[in-house]
C-alpha cells in the first residue's frame, strides 16, 4: 500500500500540483504523459518574450500561438521518457503538446462558455466524461481515438452540429496541463483521477450526443469561434 501511494504522490507532483512557492513542471507532467499514459508529446513552439501572446513561430498571424509543433515537428511525438526528459530540460517552458489519435486520446471541443453550461447539464443527467482541459477560450473533452470515417458517420446521423464544435484526431494535436500558450494557462477542467494508468475516456459518439442534446435542449449559446 506505501508503494501505491507514494506512486500516487509522484504522478499528482508530475501533472503540476501547485505548492506554496513552486510554478508547475512542464517536464513532470510531459513525463507522466508519455511514460506512465503512454500518451505521445512533443515540444511546442512556445511564446515569443518579445510581446504578450504573441507565438514565437515565424507566422505573425498564428492562429494557436505558443501551442503547436515546430521543431521538432509533430511526427516526432514519443512516449520515450529519455526523449522526452532532453526535450524540457533543454526547454523547460516549452508547453507539452499531445499528438491526438492513434493510440492517444483524441478530443471534442467547444467554445468556454458554452462548455461550462454543457458540463454543468452532463453532470445532472450523470453523463459519464473524462478528462476534460480548459484554456481561456475553450474546453477540450477528451474522448477515445476514432476514426475520420467513424465521426463523419456520427456527424452525418445529427440534425444539427453546432459549428463551434471542433474535433481533434488522427493528424491533430493539442496542448494539455501546465503549458502557457497565446490563450493563457492550459488548465484541467475536469483533472484525472490520480493513479498508474491513463484515465479513463468514453467514446466519441457518447460525447458528441450528449454535448450537441445538452446545447440544443438547453438554448444554450454556443458562438462560432
Amino acid at each position: 500500500m506505501r508503494e501505491i501511494l507514494g506512486r500516487r504522490r509522484r504522478l499528482l507532483s508530475r501533472l503540476g500540483s501547485r505548492r506554496p512557492g513552486r510554478s508547475p513542471s512542464a517536464i513532470g507532467a510531459a513525463l507522466t504523459f508519455a511514460a506512465d499514459w503512454r500518451w505521445p508529446v512533443v515540444p511546442g513552439v512556445g511564446l515569443d518574450s518579445r510581446g504578450v501572446g504573441r507565438c514565437a513561430c515565424p507566422d505573425p498571424d498564428c492562429a494557436v500561438p505558443g501551442a503547436h509543433p515546430l521543431d521538432p515537428g509533430l511526427l516526432a511525438a514519443t512516449t520515450d521518457a529519455r526523449m522526452v526528459r532532453w526535450w524540457w530540460t533543454n526547454r523547460p517552458q516549452a508547453p507539452v503538446v499531445l499528438a491526438t489519435g492513434g493510440q492517444a486520446p483524441c478530443a471534442v471541443s467547444l467554445p468556454a462558455v458554452a462548455g461550462a453550461r454543457a458540463l454543468a447539464v452532463l453532470d445532472e443527467t450523470d453523463i459519464r466524461l473524462g478528462p476534460v482541459v480548459a484554456t481561456r477560450d475553450r474546453f477540450f473533452l477528451l474522448v477515445a481515438p476514432y476514426s475520420m470515417a467513424q465521426l463523419g458517420e456520427l456527424l452525418y446521423a445529427k440534425d444539427f452540429v453546432p459549428g463551434s464544435l471542433r474535433f481533434h484526431g488522427e493528424g491533430g494535436y493539442l496542448a494539455l496541463p501546465p503549458s502557457a500558450t497565446g490563450q493563457g494557462q492550459v488548465r484541467w477542467e475536469r483533472a484525472p483521477l490520480p493513479g498508474s494508468a491513463a484515465p479513463w475516456v468514453p467514446d466519441v459518439e457518447a460525447v458528441v450526443d450528449a454535448v450537441v442534446d445538452a446545447l440544443t435542449r438547453t438554448g444554450v449559446s454556443a458562438p462560432e469561434l
